[in-house]
């Protein structure tokens, strides 16, 4: 209750307060201090915000405007602050054009010729100031006892608490950074406990118009007390008039229905503060514990990767002590023949220096079957290493970086109860072939809502964002179209009209390394004639027919040959790669939607959108074989033939979706084969 009873612009309890028409309360001399002169003809604001903590009644940039010589109005400098920021001007003679702001609701307002007089004594504040400085004056308690507060016996001036000796010894000793602290008696007037003032020393409030009557009735017009003289004079006359005592019952009655519903949000607020400081322990309580948690999962992912790391590390020694010891063998071997190789040529080029005919033939036939014996077992493989230095080990860490990229929280919702539960992705059901993948799943519960459908969610392959690629009823799906070696990471959710389901778990789809496929009856020309699974292709036509394969290729690097089964008459096919777009009566390459090699029994063409480029020697023939390497990290296209390739690097800076391609005629049949491991040795 300290700050209700603080003037705003002094700081210390009320004395002599009046009230302003803002209804907030100031002391009679600090009004005096805040009084400010004005032009005569000038309304003061209603209102004065300042940005400020100071309290600022003249704008000390717009008073230079004012001289004292054009106006006759003098300026005033700021002399002193009150301990609440007001600024306090000196005391002034009050004149007919005065005004005062409140300090608190900076509302200003214009005095008339009556001054300070014209604003009411607030004496009811006047008597709780009264009888709260008397009730302290009583007694001071501690302030730190915890039950029965007893009697202080010091009061510190820098803490401005009081204590009592044993709570003085024990929360206030003597000595470190208290040692400078002053102890004093406790003064009394700042004391606590209210006590009831005796009622015959309250003095009467009077009338503001008319000094000497008391108040007797009640304008509720007005909302203010008047007495009789008031109501004499005809001021009120037409207005709604009540006893005093009346209205002063009715508004008590009013203020403790009010004080009532305060009372309940004051309890509900404490009750809250409770809940918060416990909500406060819990969550530093929780963090700890989280943070506990969380480190112990990692630790054991990383035991576990080193527990594999280890697993690994005993292969690779067991593999690298095998090469080590075929490698040691072969050395003794081959140093033992060797040195019975040099041996058995010493001593042939000693028989060789003789010169007896006869000795030399007795023994010459044998020498030479031992020779050719010994040249026989260097060259049966003798001179090549049975192991080579590679290690043909690999690890393929890419899934496991991804999954630890992709390790984050899992932001929990809250449960609808009536959605769907979380998907059971059917593994013995889910497939990979190729670059497509099938996926399976069913719902393990019983539910109330019936689910209305399924929505399956892929990454991009390369650890990124989950994208939609199957909404629908079905529980099973196909998605075509992956890029080869590459992993991906799959996900299903259920939803009814209640909602969206949680995640199933998620499973890793890893895609084939290299690519098998067929020709597409779908996509050949109707002269197109397809055999043996689609693999083998002729032409009923005398012109050039396309045929696309099967797959389609945007990333990786991808092989694939093309056996010549029939060859007559010097026909010209062409191999390569098209777009799906691409015309299917024309020969491969000439139009822009195809990248080809076309090729005779002599020679070879480079074409793309009908422009022949890079004519190289050599041709095939029935037996031969045409392989076309698709290099899309590089975005090269090259041909080979027989193995060998046949020309540079054919085209460069392909992006896009590529299909393989052929196009032929009836004098060429060839069989598609796939799943080829990429040549090294490329010539650029």
């Amino acid at each position: 209750m300290d700050e209700e009873l603080k003037c705003p612009v002094c700081g210390s309890l009320f004395k002599d307060p009046v009230i302003l028409p803002c209804s907030h309360n100031v002391c009679l001399g600090c009004a005096r201090n805040i009084i400010v002169q004005t032009p005569e003809g000038e309304t003061p604001p209603h209102s004065r915000a300042s940005g400020n903590s100071d309290y600022d009644y003249l704008d000390m940039d717009k008073m230079s405007l004012y001289s004292e010589t054009d106006s006759g109005y003098g300026s005033y400098t700021p002399c002193l602050k009150s301990p609440n920021g007001v600024r306090v001007f000196p005391p002034t003679l009050v004149h007919r054009h005065c005004s005062i702001t409140c300090p608190l609701c900076h509302r200003s307002v214009s005095m008339d010729e009556r001054g300070l007089r014209g604003f009411p004594r607030n004496r009811l504040l006047e008597a709780i100031v009264s009888r709260y400085q008397q009730s302290r004056a009583s007694s001071v308690k501690c302030q730190l006892c915890d039950r029965n507060p007893v009697d202080a016996t010091v009061m510190c001036e820098q803490c401005d608490v009081f204590y009592c000796t044993p709570c003085q010894q024990r929360c206030h000793p003597s000595r470190g950074p208290l040692a400078k602290h002053r102890l004093v008696p406790p003064n009394p007037a700042q004391g606590a406990g209210p006590q009831p003032l005796n009622a015959a020393t309250r003095k009467l409030a009077t009338c503001v118009e008319h000094e000497a009557e008391n108040y007797s009735m009640y304008c509720v017009s007005c909302k203010s007390p008047v007495c009789y003289l008031c109501l004499e004079e005809s001021k009120h006359g037409k207005h709604e008039l009540k006893p005093i005592a009346a209205m002063w019952k009715q508004h008590k009655c009013q203020l403790s229905q009010a004080l009532n519903g305060v009372s309940d949000r004051a309890k509900d607020a404490k009750e809250f503060l409770v809940q918060l400081k416990n909500l406060l322990q819990q969550v530093q309580e929780n963090g700890v514990e989280f943070e506990a948690c969380l480190v112990a999962q990692c630790d054991a992912l990383i035991e576990a990767l080193t527990r594999q790391k280890a697993k690994l590390l005993t292969k690779v020694t067991k593999e690298k002590e095998s090469k080590l010891k075929t490698v040691r063998d072969q050395i003794t071997h081959c140093t033992m023949k060797l040195r019975q190789t040099t041996g058995m040529m010493e001593f042939c080029l000693e028989v060789i220096k003789e010169n007896d005919p006869s000795g030399f033939l007795l023994i010459s036939d044998a020498l030479i079957k031992r020779v050719l014996s010994a040249q026989e077992q260097w060259v049966k493989g003798a001179l090549e290493p049975k192991v080579c230095p590679e290690f043909a080990l690999s690890v393929n860490t890419d899934p496991l970086l991804q999954a630890i990229l992709q390790l984050d929280f899992i932001q929990a919702k809250a449960e609808n109860p009536n959605a769907p539960p979380a998907p059971l992705l059917q593994l013995e059901k889910c497939c990979m072939q190729n670059n497509s993948a099938t996926l399976a799943w069913r719902i393990t519960a019983a539910q109330t809502l019936p689910v209305e459908g399924y929505i399956l969610e892929l990454d991009d392959g390369n650890g990124g964002q989950y994208r939609e690629v199957y909404v629908g009823k079905e529980t099973v799906c196909t998605v075509d179209g992956l890029h080869f070696n590459s992993s991906y990471n799959a996900r299903v959710k259920a939803y009814n009209s209640a909602g969206v389901g949680a995640y199933s778990k998620t499973v890793v789809l890893k895609t084939s390394d290299v690519a098998w496929f067929t020709f597409d009856p779908t996509s050949a020309h109707r002269d197109i004639v397809l055999s043996n699974d689609n693999q083998t292709a002729s032409c009923s036509s005398y012109d050039d027919r396309v045929v696309l394969a099967t797959a389609t290729f945007s990333k990786g690097t991808h092989y694939w040959e093309l056996s010549i089964d029939r060859y007559d008459n010097h026909p010209d096919p062409a191999f390569g790669v098209a777009r799906v777009s691409v015309a299917r009566d024309a020969m491969l390459g000439k139009d822009d939607r195809a990248w080809a090699m076309y090729v005779d029994n002599n020679r070879s063409w480079f074409m793309h959108n009908n422009s022949h480029t890079s004519r190289a020697e050599g041709g095939i023939a029935k037996g031969s074989t045409v392989g076309i390497l698709l290099d899309l990290t590089k975005h090269t296209l090259t041909f080979f033939i027989n193995k060998e390739q046949h020309g540079p690097v054919a085209f460069q800076n392909l992006e896009g979706v590529f299909v393989p391609a052929i196009s032929l005629n009836r004098n060429v049949q060839v069989t598609l084969m796939t799943g080829l491991e990429v040549p090294k040795n490329i010539q650029q």
